[in-house]
């Protein structure tokens, strides 16, 4: 963290603007570290100046330049003492106006006291976990908060802020601490006559006090997923049989042209929707078909392209037509993928029922709908969140989900206790035991940030913005 001109971690005060940038309302500076204070106190003008400054409370004045005396904005600040701040550092915000360019002026003029720079991308949250305020899960929870696309990723957020990935990492971890505990006496007494290890009793106290409870952890990290991340949805289909309509539908707006002519969509359009607390990044697609037309074949291209990374396919049909043999086609080019055949037009008549879709594209969920007037949407958003899902549904939301690096972490400690119980089952050595014991807690502790490497805290707070 530390560079040549900057004294050590925790001795450099760092600053930064914690607004986006833009005009707004109200535009905010953040200040953490030893110099915070006297910042503040050569910076701000109280209107009506105090005996002292107490700490937590806002003061109305004005932010002056040091060596001309000019006002810069009128603001409100506080200085926070340490411990009680985010960093555990002395904390100093300037509320101000929300014009970047006054800002970015109160900003360059706090960087030139000593000692003082510019913060880093999730610096001040870095400060927090490194001073023992948050474990790393609860450091990750802040940058997943303020990515999340829907009120339940939100909502998995602040459980994992407010500990509930941490709570049950930890009841874990000592459930297996004290098993070590009894394997570390067995290793120092082996020739005791009592036994010590009572095998059948510890191999059912790691069951039910570490492999299921690891077991629960892994089995929401796919609906975990699924919140934070969403899904990419696909609408693939011949020329005109509605894709553009079926967007516009989903969206409640009219981000698609829409004519009776084939071949309007020339490029793909893709947005965000939420279905039911998945987010859904929907793609409409130029139609698929034979063409000599330049630009047509380019939109084409692109619609393969985006097939390809797709999580989820609907398959449109034109409703009023009836099942085409290049329907059947596409249907053959999205095999590898999730499939909802969307059976368009029905306000104009549907000729057959969906029965007879169902036959022709088995093994897949069929929807009627009326892209013009709204019909059978409901229906369709609950099969895009049924395939999203596997049929199971999200968890309840709130509980604390692990995200992709904790899965790999509690896969491999669920690995290693597992071999302590096999281990216990063979009759192995206590201090064998004690390898693999040691290494389910090692990657327990690499969650919760007790063991985890430089390299990856940098990648994981790399991943904030500014002023965080």
């Amino acid at each position: 963290m530390a560079t040549p001109d900057f004294p050590d971690f925790n001795e450099a005060t760092i600053a930064a603007i914690a607004t986006p940038p833009g005009a707004g309302g109200i535009g905010i500076i953040r200040v953490s570290g030893p110099q915070s204070h006297a910042i503040l106190q050569q910076l701000f003008q109280p209107k009506n100046p105090p005996k002292k400054i107490i700490s937590h409370r806002l003061y109305f004045g004005a932010v002056v330049h040091p060596t001309t005396g000019l006002a810069i904005d009128e603001v409100l600040a506080v200085y926070m003492r340490a411990p009680q701040t985010y960093t555990r550092e002395d904390v100093v915000e300037i509320h101000g106006h929300g014009s970047y360019l006054l800002l970015q002026e109160i900003l360059a003029l706090i960087v030139t006291f000593p000692a003082t720079r510019l913060a880093e991308p999730g610096e001040f949250t870095k400060r927090a976990f490194l001073n023992g305020r948050i474990d790393l899960t609860q450091a990750e929870a802040v940058a997943e908060l303020l990515r999340a696309k829907t009120r339940e990723g939100a909502s998995l957020a602040v459980s994992q802020l407010r500990g509930g990935l941490h709570g049950e990492i930890w009841k874990i971890r000592d459930a297996l601490v004290a098993v070590r505990a009894i394997m570390e006496v067995a290793i120092d007494f082996p020739d005791e006559e009592v036994e010590i290890l009572d095998t059948k009793a510890l191999q059912a106290r790691l069951v039910l006090e570490a492999a299921e409870p690891l077991s629960r952890l892994l089995a929401r990290a796919e609906g975990g997923k699924i919140i934070r991340e969403g899904i990419s949805v696909v609408i693939l289909g011949r020329p005109n049989v509605g894709k553009s309509s079926l967007l516009n539908c989903l969206l409640r707006e009219d981000r698609a042209i829409v004519t009776e002519l084939p071949g309007t969509t020339r490029d793909t359009i893709e947005e965000c929707l939420d279905i039911k607390g998945v987010p859904v990044r929907i793609v409409d697609t130029a139609g698929i078909r034979e063409t000599s037309e330049a630009v047509e074949e380019i939109g084409i291209r692109r619609a393969r392209q985006k097939l390809e990374q797709a999580d989820l396919v609907l398959l449109v049909l034109d409703g009023a037509e009836g099942p085409h043999s290049e329907d059947r086609v596409l249907f053959q080019v999205a095999a590898d993928k999730k499939v909802v055949v969307v059976v368009n037009k029905i306000d104009r008549a549907l000729p057959l029922s969906c029965a007879h879709y169902e036959a022709a594209f088995p093994g897949v969920p069929v929807v009627a709908i009326s892209a013009t007037t709204g019909e059978g949407i409901r229906t369709l958003e609950d099969a895009v969140y049924g395939a999203a899902t596997g049929g199971h549904g999200l968890q309840e939301p709130g509980v604390a989900a692990p995200n992709v690096r904790h899965a790999v972490a509690l896969q491999r400690a669920l690995g290693a206790v597992r071999q302590v119980g096999e281990g216990l089952g063979a009759d192995l050595p206590p201090d064998l035991l004690a390898i693999d014991l040691q290494g389910a807690l090692a990657f327990l502790g690499d969650i919760i940030g007790e063991t985890t490497t430089d390299d990856v805290l940098d990648m994981i707070f790399a991943e904030f913005c500014l002023g965080k």
